[in-house]
């Protein structure tokens, strides 16, 4: 029996002692630590304990991976030691701390736009299929001309291509309003008077057609069409001043003067003050980045490809989403996204190179499925998980980005939208450019690929991380391996070994484990599986069992039981705990028996989404990923709730 009390002061002592815990949590699966100093973790004694599966530094917290139920126990035990917890929003508050001023300003600003992004995407990807259906060699095809399309076709995908940037400062201020703790609808309705029909529109202005008004003799007022910063500073100073109205005026004045106020004080101020202000500043911004991409003889592709990966590393690339937003919206094209595409794509093939050299079976299983999750667009499980631990195969896949930017840069690529690369962006480049974007990304992949091979890993390089790791030498935070669990499989005899598979506990589309927003998961510290990206709110138990443990706060995570003891954990959405319940629903409790196909919980999608947060709910068997080694799944199959998902063939 596991001794939990030497659990928790081997941790504490491992994180550096009780003075350099800063404030610790825990939500269904992993210790969340805040420390002062992170170099007095102990990495190696950290991964030896008992019980721990893991142990990695992620959005300015120390988590240790223990798994469901242990966790609640270690919990506890620290408690005793004299340590009070926080709440797991209490602790993410705290991480928004960590790093310089310009680390938590550029994080700040991700949050804002991160949840509009794929709304910008969805624009994109029309703006790619108009240019494809209107290219004069596919409407040959069809017998047909430009002459031939009829007008409301192109009014339909006028609707379809404009709608989003013609609104986007209404987007930006509810976002921003919902970030910093106002009202949401009073963003909206601040954006949209940014862009009311009233105004002379931004786009006539800048092309001569109309004229600015002038106010009070000298300031010029515009619509705001397209722009971001007025709209990002009318949402941050209109939430924290409806925040302070809300602190002052009497509750039963509260429905109506606050929203009179905010609105009134903050249109007027965003209309004559921040409006021209931050509209100038844009516009340096602006001309700035494209002064940048100008740069001739592909230099900008040259510098952009190489660092791109490293401003990634160091968590402050967000704030290449509002610069590609402000070339989208000024220019109608984004070539910025072809150049760090490459930077992505030989991240990958450096990745792949490592996966197809190294002869041990773990780094092997690791690596490829994480070179396939670049190229789908996704590098960190990449970076994090393989290039950056052996340092050269992250260097090789610099310069083969660095190289695959000039490309592009000297062709003039330019994406039709944002936030699509790789092969999903592909979309993005179907007005006639195919061809080039096909060849920077090939060339970029080729020369970190063979330079990988050549030069960038050999398995010694394995032999001498392992011996390090075992010495203690060093204290980088690698996430740990997962322990020996015992043998799992869902077959349905026990003599059949060919096979792990087992209904589907939700209806939506099957995700690899790879590409799931959490290191805990997508690098399997939890254990092998998928997840399913969700169409519908309801999780069903996918055999006869009993509900082992149910986490009974948040209700966001389930463990399952069947009769032979195998578990498996289903975890609604990522970092959902932090709804503490709101928008779940369970229909059962710890220790209740169950058959296939009852239902279990129930969830609201929209909410998650609404919280900024993923609804992609990964499907684990907690027992690890060492005795699953083969799983791999269909990703992009749509599924039903309790039609069978085959994982591996073994």
């Amino acid at each position: 029996m596991s001794d939990y009390r030497e659990i928790a002061r081997q941790v504490v002592d491992a994180v550096g002692g009780k003075d350099n815990i800063a404030s610790f949590a825990h939500c269904a699966t992993r210790l969340r630590i805040m420390v002062h100093d992170k170099n007095r973790i102990n990495q190696s004694t950290i991964e030896s304990i008992d019980k721990v599966k893991g142990a990695f530094f992620n959005s300015g917290q120390y988590q240790i991976i223990f798994g469901t139920g242990t966790v609640n126990r270690v919990y506890e035990e620290v408690e005793k030691l004299g340590f009070t917890g926080t709440t797991k929003d209490d602790l993410k508050n705290e991480a928004k701390k960590e790093g310089n001023a310009f680390q938590r300003a550029i994080r700040t600003f991700g949050d804002v736009f991160v949840p509009i992004i794929p709304v910008l995407v969805a624009t994109g990807l029309f703006m790619g299929l108009r240019g494809l259906l209107t290219q004069p060699q596919i409407l040959a095809l069809f017998g047909a001309t430009a002459e031939d399309i009829s007008p409301n076709f192109l009014l339909f995908t006028q609707v379809l291509t404009d709608t989003a940037f013609a609104f986007l400062p209404a987007l930006v201020a509810w976002s921003a309003f919902r970030v910093f703790g106002g009202s949401p609808i009073l963003g909206i309705v601040l954006g949209l008077m940014l862009v009311n029909p009233a105004l002379p529109n931004a786009y006539a202005v800048a092309n001569g057609s109309a004229q600015a008004l002038t106010m009070f003799g000298f300031i010029p007022v515009v619509g705001y069409q397209g722009s971001v910063l007025p709209a990002f500073f009318v949402g941050l100073l209109g939430a924290k001043f409806e925040r302070y109205l809300r602190k002052r005026v009497p509750e039963a004045l509260d429905l109506i003067v606050t929203p009179f106020i905010t609105l009134l004080v903050m249109i007027t101020l965003g209309l004559f003050v921040i409006g021209p202000v931050f509209h100038s500043l844009e516009e340096v911004v602006l001309h700035g980045t494209t002064f940048i991409l100008d740069l001739p003889y592909g230099i900008a592709g040259l510098l952009i490809g190489f660092f791109q990966q490293i401003i990634v590393v160091t968590g402050v690339h967000h704030i290449f989403n509002f610069l590609e937003i402000q070339l989208l919206e000024k220019l109608g094209s984004n070539p910025f996204n072809a150049i760090i595409t490459c930077a992505m794509a030989a991240q990958g093939a450096a990745c792949l190179a490592v996966g197809l050299k190294t002869k041990n079976m773990k780094l092997k299983a690791l690596a490829l499925p994480s070179s396939l999750s670049a190229f789908l667009g996704i590098t960190e499980p990449a970076i994090f998980g393989v290039n950056l631990r052996y340092m050269k195969p992250f260097v090789m896949g610099l310069i083969g980005g660095a190289v695959g930017g000039f490309m592009a840069s000297l062709f003039g690529l330019a994406a039709t939208g944002m936030s699509v690369t790789v092969i999903p962006g592909t979309l993005l480049y179907l007005n006639s450019q195919l061809p080039l974007y096909i060849l920077c990304n090939v060339v970029a992949m080729a020369i970190a690929f063979v330079l990988t091979w050549l030069f960038g890993y050999k398995d010694g390089m394995l032999e001498k991380t392992e011996k390090s790791a075992s010495t203690g030498e060093g204290q980088a935070t690698t996430p740990a391996k997962v322990t020996a669990p015992t043998p799992v499989t869902f077959t349905a005899s026990p003599a059949d070994q060919q096979v792990v598979s087992f209904p589907s506990p939700i209806s939506g589309t099957i995700v690899s484990l790879d590409a799931v927003p959490d290191p805990a998961f997508a690098e399997k510290h939890m254990g092998d599986g998928y997840a399913i990206d969700p169409s519908e709110g309801k999780v069903y138990a996918p055999f006869d069992g009993t509900v082992a443990h149910l986490i009974e706060k948040s209700k966001h995570a389930v463990i399952l039981g069947n009769e032979s003891g195998v578990q498996l954990l289903i975890h609604i959405g990522i970092d959902t705990v932090s709804m503490k319940g709101n928008g779940f629903t369970t229909h059962v409790q710890t220790g209740d028996t169950v058959k296939a196909g009852q239902l279990l919980i129930e969830f609201d999608i929209d909410k998650i989404k609404q919280a900024g947060l993923s609804a992609i709910t990964p499907v684990i068997i907690p027992s690890g990923a060492d005795q699953v080694p083969a799983i791999t799944v269909n990703s992009g199959k749509q599924v039903r709730a309790n039609q069978e998902v085959v994982l591996a063939v073994r």
